[in-house]
C-alpha cells in the first residue's frame, strides 16, 4: 500500500526559501528604486513598495492554495486551463485600453493584470500533457508541428496586443524541447538565423560603392559558403570538393573585381550566383555519389539567402519604429544617448557608480534622481548595482543560479513525462527572463522590455511565476505522496 506523507515534509523547502529571498530582495530593491525624500515607511500603501508588499501576500496566498490541490488535477484540466487563457488573450486584443502603444493590461477597477504572464503557465500546461501523452515521441519534424501549434497561438495573440517583449518569451520553450528530444539542427537554424539577421542589419547602410550593393548581403553569402565549407570539411569525407568550392567562390570574386573594371556589377548579384552555384555543385555531388545528406546543405542555403534578403524587409516593415531604433544602438549603427540608448546609458552609468561595496541602501544617485527610467520595473537590476555594488549584483545572480540548478534537480528527479516536462518549462522560462533582461540592463542585449523574476515591480510577473512555480512544487510533493 501507498504511504501517505504530508504534503509539509513532502515540499521542497530549499526552494521556497530561495523564492522567499529573492522576493524579499526584490521588495527591498523596489523601495530603494522608488524611494521619495519624504517617505517614512516600506509599507506607505501609496507608494510602489506598499502596494507591492500587497501583491507579495496574495503571491504566497496563491502559491498556498496552488499546494493544496490534487496534483493529478493540472494534469487533467491542462488544455481547459490552455483554452482559457487564448480566450482572455483574444479578449484583451480588443478591450484592453491603449497604454504606450500596447493592448495588453486588463483594468479591472484599481486592479491591472497582463493574461501573457498566465499563458505562459498555460502553454506550459497544454506543452506537458501533450508530450507526456501516450505513445508521443519527438522523432522527426511533423512531431514538432503541433508543438508548434500550442506555442504559436498565444506567441501571435500577444503579438497583436503590440507586446513584441512577452511574445518572444515563448521561445524560451525551445529549450525544453531541445531536453526532450528534439533535433539539435533547431537550434542551428535558429542561431544561424539571428547571425544571418545582425549581418544583413548591421551592414546594410555600408555599400559596396555607389549603386553596387550592400555589403551586408556580401557577408552573409559569405557565411553560408563557410558554412557549405565546414559542412563538407569536417563531417564528410569530401574534402576535395570542399577545396574546389573554396576555389570555386575565390574564382568568381576576382573575376567579378576584373569585370567591374569594365561593367557596374552589383556585388548582391555576384554573391546570390555564388551561393547557387554552390547549390548546384553540391547537388552534382549528391546525384554522382548518392550521397544523401547534401540535400539539406542546399534547402539550408536556399532558404538562408531568401531569410537574407528579407531580413531588411523584416526590419523595416514589421518592427515598430522605435524597436529599429533600440536594435540599431545596440548595434552600434546609431548613437542615441538622448533617446532610444537613454535608459541603457543611464542604467550602466547606475551600475558602474557603484563600484565593489555599492554606494549603501537608499543612497544611490542616479536612483534617487531618478535619471533611469523604469527603474523599479524593467530596469530594477541598475538599482540593486548602484546601491549594492558588484557584491549585491553577484549575491542576487548567485541566488538565482541557485534557484536554476534546484528547478532542473527537481526536473530531473520526477518520474512522470507530464511534471519533468513542465519541470524544464519553468526553468526555460526563468533562464530567458533572467537572461534577456539582466543583458538589456548591462548593453548587451536589445531592450524588449521584460520583468526580473521576483524583482521587477507589478503583480501580474510575481503572480505568474509565483503560480509556475508553486505548481511544481506540487508537482514534485506528489513525488514522495506517492511513494511506498
Amino acid at each position: 500500500m501507498s504511504k501517505n506523507v504530508s504534503i509539509k515534509y513532502a515540499l521542497d523547502w530549499t526552494t521556497i526559501l530561495l523564492y522567499v529571498a529573492l522576493v524579499f530582495m526584490g521588495w527591498i530593491s523596489i523601495y530603494g528604486a522608488s524611494y521619495e525624500f519624504d517617505q517614512a515607511s516600506i509599507f506607505d500603501f501609496d507608494q510602489r513598495a506598499g502596494k507591492q508588499f500587497v501583491w507579495i501576500l496574495t503571491a504566497f496566498g496563491i502559491g498556498g492554495v496552488l499546494l493544496l490541490i490534487d496534483s493529478k488535477m493540472y494534469s487533467f484540466f491542462s488544455y481547459v486551463i490552455y483554452g482559457g487563457a487564448i480566450l482572455l488573450l483574444i479578449l484583451t486584443i480588443f478591450v484592453a485600453p491603449d497604454i504606450k502603444g500596447s493592448r495588453s493590461w486588463l483594468v479591472i477597477g484599481p486592479v491591472s493584470f497582463q493574461p501573457a504572464e498566465l499563458a505562459k503557465v498555460a502553454t506550459a500546461l497544454a506543452l506537458s500533457k501533450f508530450m507526456s501523452s501516450y505513445n508521443y515521441k519527438l522523432k522527426n519534424w511533423k512531431d514538432l508541428i503541433p508543438l508548434g501549434v500550442i506555442i504559436f497561438l498565444p506567441f501571435a495573440c500577444i503579438i497583436l496586443q503590440n507586446e513584441t517583449g512577452s511574445a518572444l518569451v515563448f521561445v524560451a520553450f525551445m529549450l525544453m524541447l531541445y531536453r526532450e528530444g528534439m533535433n539539435g539542427i533547431v537550434l542551428l537554424i535558429g542561431t544561424f538565423a539571428v547571425l544571418l539577421f545582425i549581418v544583413v542589419i548591421k551592414y546594410s547602410i555600408v555599400p559596396m560603392q555607389i549603386d553596387r550593393g550592400s555589403l551586408g548581403i556580401v557577408l552573409s553569402m559569405g557565411i553560408i559558403l563557410l558554412m557549405q565549407f565546414g559542412y563538407a570539411f569536417f563531417f564528410t569525407k569530401h574534402r576535395k570538393e570542399a577545396a574546389i568550392l573554396v576555389i570555386g567562390s575565390m574564382a568568381i570574386a576576382v573575376i567579378s573585381f576584373i569585370l567591374n573594371i569594365w561593367f557596374v556589377i552589383n556585388y548582391d548579384y555576384v554573391a546570390i550566383i555564388a551561393v547557387a552555384a554552390s547549390c548546384i555543385f553540391w547537388i552534382v555531388i549528391e546525384v554522382l555519389n548518392h550521397y544523401k545528406r547534401y540535400w539539406f546543405v542546399v534547402l539550408f542555403s536556399i532558404g538562408s539567402a531568401i531569410f537574407s534578403f528579407s531580413a531588411y524587409y523584416l526590419f523595416e516593415e514589421v518592427l515598430e519604429p522605435h524597436q529599429q531604433i533600440r536594435i540599431k544602438v545596440l548595434l552600434n549603427m546609431e548613437s542615441d544617448l538622448s533617446g532610444a540608448g537613454y535608459n541603457v546609458n543611464q542604467s550602466k552609468i547606475a551600475i558602474g557608480s557603484g563600484g565593489f561595496w555599492g554606494k549603501g541602501f537608499l543612497n544611490g544617485t542616479q536612483t534617487k534622481l531618478k535619471y533611469v527610467p523604469e527603474q523599479d520595473t524593467d530596469f530594477i537590476f541598475c538599482t540593486v548595482g548602484e546601491e549594492h555594488g558588484f557584491w549585491g549584483s553577484t549575491l542576487v545572480l548567485f541566488t538565482y543560479w541557485l534557484l536554476l540548478m534546484r528547478l532542473l534537480r527537481i526536473a530531473e528527479r520526477l518520474r512522470d513525462a507530464f511534471s519533468r516536462i513542465y519541470g524544464y518549462c519553468v526553468a526555460s522560462i526563468l533562464f530567458f527572463h533572467l537572461t534577456i533582461n539582466i543583458g538589456m540592463v548591462l548593453g548587451i542585449m536589445p531592450v524588449i522590455g521584460i520583468p526580473l523574476p521576483f524583482f521587477s515591480y507589478g503583480g501580474s510577473s510575481l503572480w505568474g511565476f509565483t503560480i509556475l512555480l508553486f505548481i511544481l512544487l506540487r508537482l514534485d510533493a506528489a513525488r514522495l505522496e506517492r511513494m511506498r
